[in-house]
């Protein structure tokens, strides 16, 4: 799988900008007003260009042209003003860092700024720099992008956790794009297994057996119709000293997607290997939290499996009993997400954690309300509301709450059983996936559950430039790292 490894990067804050000459392949620039870009590289050739296209300074518009050098440097511009949104500004930052094959030096200035606007785009250009490692694939002609350097005319705006988020994302990136034959869940946990080694995690695996003996029937009901080495993985990062109160992650690792024996049909059925994307997620979040050095015990639990087809795969109207002792009645064996989330939860509260935040791709009815661009958000607590929000914006992954109103809890009522798995109606499908989840909580810990709606978003989204977005893994650092917050 390929690695990340970020492209040096140095600050000459103290160079003339218009003075450049290194033959960089690609220079990236925001600027406020037209005018700006005389005080840029190869500025009469910009400004020119820009009035010959209709080009305004309008916050948002963007433009990219050629130099006139031997080296066909790219040339890319973006306006900008003091009221853009962090969102905002890594879509532009996306759009100004498209470098052609072949670059190996960039360059990224903001001609004309200063203060805390000039800190924030080039916080953004630095961030979509990162985004664009590159990621696992399979085509023997295809030419690898090969930055390895980045000037940055400006102050230094780089810092840990933007490189340890980038790390994170590109981790969670990487292993969700790895077709079902490369990552099953055998391989899947092998992968994690080395990871751990490399990262100084504990690391335990609690295969079908084990769980068969903790009682963990929801989980084993998925799992009844494979035998490629599904189970629960259990990492933990320890600091030095300890001075908050642990946390667990949890991430949904369905290495593939059938739907059971409620068959999905072919075009949904494609791209169903992305559907272990929320553990890849916790996955990248934790490696981000250990790259920083967190004062406090992150457990991370990661439900890998596949839900496939067979002679013994579970049935609707099945009826299973969950590690805690609650029993369900099967109504869709494609809800298989809630299934396995339920016991990994279950299993991930016995340690007492202060907070749990659960990361999964789970119901198409929150890719219905929100779209792509989003994620939906859904906590115990409802004074966080704002919290999340903010983390969203602040980080450019953005999220939106919903409700968890016990009035809905009636539509999963059972005559057989202690709780329905979900309804064949699907309304409000993921407001009943998260208040199915919450009955598996023990000792009361804040809960934050991700419905990650916004994994997948066809051109990119925020800094990131491929369809597979990485989402949560920003959104949970501009949560977690947040200094106000004493959980």
């Amino acid at each position: 799988m390929t690695a990340f490894t970020a492209p040096r990067v140095r600050y000459l804050k103290t160079v003339p900008l218009k003075r450049v000459t290194t033959p960089y392949g690609h220079i990236a620039m925001m600027v406020r007003r037209l005018e700006d870009l005389s005080q840029a590289p190869f500025g009469d050739v910009l400004v020119r260009r820009a009035k010959a296209r209709g080009i305004t300074a309008r916050p948002g518009a963007w433009f990219t042209t050629e130099a006139p050098n031997p080296a066909g440097t790219t040339l890319a511009v973006g306006f900008v003003d003091d009221a853009m949104a962090p969102f905002a500004l890594l879509e532009l930052g996306r759009k100004l860092t498209q470098f052609k094959k072949g670059t190996t030096k960039a360059a990224l200035a903001t001609p004309g700024l200063n203060g805390d606007a000039q800190r924030k785009s080039l916080h953004a250009l630095i961030s979509c720099m990162y985004a664009r490692a590159p990621l696992p694939h399979f085509q023997e002609d295809r030419e690898t992008e090969a930055l390895t350097a980045i000037d940055v005319y400006g102050p230094n705006t780089d810092n840990a956790s933007l490189r340890a988020g980038a790390r994170g994302n590109h981790l969670a990136r990487a292993l969700s794009v790895l077709p079902g034959n490369y990552l099953n869940p055998g391989l899947y946990v092998k992968r994690i297994k080395e990871l751990a080694a490399e990262s100084g995690w504990r690391f335990r695996f609690l295969d079908e057996k084990r769980l068969g003996a903790l009682g963990a029937g929801a989980f084993l009901a998925v799992t009844r119709a494979e035998a490629v080495g599904s189970g629960i993985v259990h990492l933990r990062y320890t600091p030095a000293r300890a001075t908050k109160r642990p946390i667990a992650l949890v991430g949904k690792g369905i290495c593939f997607d059938t739907g059971g024996v409620s068959l999905k049909p072919a075009r949904h059925m494609y791209g169903m290997h992305e559907d272990m994307g929320g553990s890849a997620v916790a996955l990248g979040t934790l490696l981000a939290l250990t790259e920083l050095k967190v004062p406090y015990i992150v457990d991370c639990y990661l439900a890998i499996a596949e839900n496939t087809i067979g002679p013994r795969s579970y049935r609707p109207n099945d009826v299973v009993r969950a590690a805690n002792g609650t029993t369900i009645e099967i109504v869709h064996t494609d809800a298989e997400g809630r299934m396995v989330l339920a016991d990994t939860l279950s299993l991930a509260c016995r340690t007492r954690p202060a907070l749990v935040i659960d990361y999964a791709t789970l119901t198409g009815a929150c890719i219905s309300a929100l779209g792509t661009r989003m994620t939906g958000v859904f906590t115990n607590r409802p004074a966080l509301f704002t919290r999340l929000i903010e983390a969203g914006h602040n980080s450019g992954e953005r999220v939106w709450p919903f409700p968890l109103e016990d009035d809905y809890d009636v539509e999963l009522k059972s005559d057989i059983a202690d709780v329905k798995q979900c309804t064949l109606e699907g309304e409000a499908d993921h407001i009943l996936a998260a208040l199915f989840l919450r009955r598996f909580l023990q000792h009361d810990p804040i809960w934050i559950h991700l419905d990650l709606s916004a994994a997948r978003h066809k051109g990119g989204l925020g800094t990131i430039p491929t369809d597979t977005t990485g989402f949560g893994v920003q959104f949970s650092l501009a949560l977690l790292l947040d200094s106000a917050w004493k959980w």
